[in-house]
């Protein structure tokens, strides 16, 4: 007899919703389109790709709320469970009043066709939250800026579920130019050429404001949290809280599908038609929802998520910045984990790379104990590993930075934002009186598994730092993997263009910069 289909709770729009009979391999788009007519989140690419379907998750951390924009066609229904959710339909007062994130698209003509406005609006409903309304309290109790007077009506009004509404306008716009284009990337528009979706970005702040009763919504979250008891012989759909609890169930289900962000298994069921009978979500897992900080070296929980992975990556090693906002668009960053990606094992996951060239080891647990190895060893074959069927990555170890250290990190890819790349390498070298100490190379997109260069590696290593040693490395790099050619690239493109990235991180390394699109700031001309 098969186990009951587990029911779902979430807080939508200051309400709370219940569905039963939800199949675990529903996706949130599916639910809210299908099951509840939220119409308005639209499905346009099915994988992530064009931000359409975007809409907005809150989570309680601690006494407050965190919002993030994610992609609901990759998002499993079950893993909103005990959460609050926001959909364009949630936005605008009872009496039609626009929400400042709806309100500046129109203003500033930010749509056209109309079929990625919503998406959009929720990206910008997100922001809204993560940087305007942290603003407010402060705006809403001081005095107006010299010159300006305060309504008389600026005190709060109630807009609708959830959302209150205050006329105080905030003293500075905390959402800049290249802030909106950092956050919107993971949405894509046809239309409009993306200027006027900027504007309304920051238009936002100089609109009424709008809050969202958090004490209210935290009460309700707070009712839904689930009752424990204990492992369940069956399940459908299981989210354990604790490391123990994960490891038992992965120990008695090791055919259960393992999900985090689910942003490449939301692909199968999305593009593959996969069905699961049984889910283990790890996302829950507060020992692995953590980054730990030690001597020597980071601890990134397999449960963190890549907009925090990467945060603590760039607080370390601040020329990452670039590069993590490249990783995806900020919607499957915000799902995503660094665990998730890692194990996946993708050829062609920009995060390998990286942390093959920073020297990361990563951690195995099971109930019989835990091991831990290199990053590059876990991989036996294109999307095959050696963890055992009881086994989960648990944590990934990334050693700090030392002394003197040059790192850098390139992703080649069709489009500069929101694209998978075609070839990823990351290069860390130690120079030491002009001779190279230690190098570390991870290369993706060239091989059946993300790589380390280990003959380009020793080409270096004891080598004197100059152009003479670069070009015998190059050439050792290009003829170190058999790079396969498809859709993205060419296998002859994938080695001459591992070629061309290290020289280019020579050049770098003696001052050049104008070969580096980071170098180059766009500026807006007045009308």
């Amino acid at each position: 007899m098969s186990s009951p289909l587990k029911t779902i709770q979430f807080v939508r729009g200051g309400q709370v919703v219940s569905l039963a009979n939800v199949p675990p391999s529903r996706t949130l788009l599916e639910v809210l389109r299908e099951d509840l007519a939220c119409t308005g989140t639209k499905e346009g690419c099915g994988e992530g790709d064009c931000g359409a379907c975007t809409v907005v998750v809150g989570e309680a951390e601690g006494d407050h709320l965190r919002y993030k924009a994610v992609n609901s066609c990759i998002k499993l229904a079950h893993s909103v469970d005990g959460l609050a959710l926001w959909t364009v339909e949630d936005l605008a007062a009872a009496d039609g009043t626009l929400h400042p994130a709806q309100e500046a698209m129109v203003q500033c003509h930010g749509s056209q066709c109309g079929f990625c406005t919503p998406g959009f609006v929720m990206s910008l409903f997100g922001m809204y939250q993560n940087y305007i309304a942290p603003t407010l309290v402060t705006a809403c109790t001081s005095l107006p800026p010299e010159g300006a007077a305060a309504p008389a009506d600026w005190q709060s009004q109630i807009r609708g579920p959830g959302l209150k509404e205050t006329n105080a306008p905030s003293r500075t716009n905390p959402i800049t130019r290249e802030l909106a284009q950092q956050d919107l990337s993971g949405n894509l528009c046809r239309c409009t050429g993306y200027r006027p979706i900027f504007d309304a970005a920051q238009q936002m702040a100089a609109l009424p404001a709008v809050t969202i009763d958090e004490a209210d919504l935290l009460s309700k979250l707070k009712l839904l949290a689930p009752v424990r008891k204990g492992l369940e012989a069956n399940f459908t759909y299981k989210s354990p809280r604790t490391l123990p609890e994960l490891l038992a169930a992965r120990a008695e289900h090791p055919d259960a599908q393992l999900v985090a962000g689910c942003t490449d298994v939301g692909l199968w069921v999305t593009k593959m038609h996969m069905q699961f009978g049984q889910v283990l979500d790890v996302t829950r897992v507060e020992e692995l929802r953590r980054v730990e900080h030690y001597p020597q070296h980071i601890a990134i929980g397999a449960a963190v998520t890549l907009s925090d992975a990467f945060a603590a990556l760039v607080a370390d090693r601040p020329q990452l910045q670039t590069f993590a906002n490249r990783f995806a668009g900020l919607p499957v960053r915000n799902a995503g984990t660094l665990g998730g990606n890692v194990a996946n094992g993708s050829p062609i996951g920009d995060s390998m790379p990286l942390l093959i060239a920073l020297g990361a080891n990563v951690v195995l647990m099971s109930q019989r104990g835990h091991r831990e190895m290199p990053l590059e060893t876990l991989y036996t074959g294109y999307r095959k590993n050696v963890m055992a069927a009881d086994e989960v990555l648990a944590w990934i170890k990334v050693p700090k930075p030392v002394a003197n250290e040059q790192l850098r990190v390139y992703k080649i890819s069709k489009r500069y934002d929101d694209d998978i790349s075609a070839v990823c390498l990351a290069i860390r070298l130690h120079v030491k009186d002009g001779v190279v100490a230690s190098a570390s190379l991870g290369a993706g997109g060239v091989a059946a598994t993300p790589v380390r260069a280990v003959r380009t590696e020793a080409a270096l290593i004891g080598q004197p730092w100059t152009l003479q040693t670069v070009r015998q490395a190059t050439t050792t790099l290009r003829a170190e993997f058999s790079p396969i050619s498809d859709m993205r690239a060419s296998g002859a493109y994938r080695s001459e263009v591992l070629g061309n990235l290290l020289q280019r991180f020579w050049l770098e390394s003696q001052g050049m910069q104008q070969i580096n699109l980071e170098s180059f700031v766009l500026v807006e001309e007045s009308p």
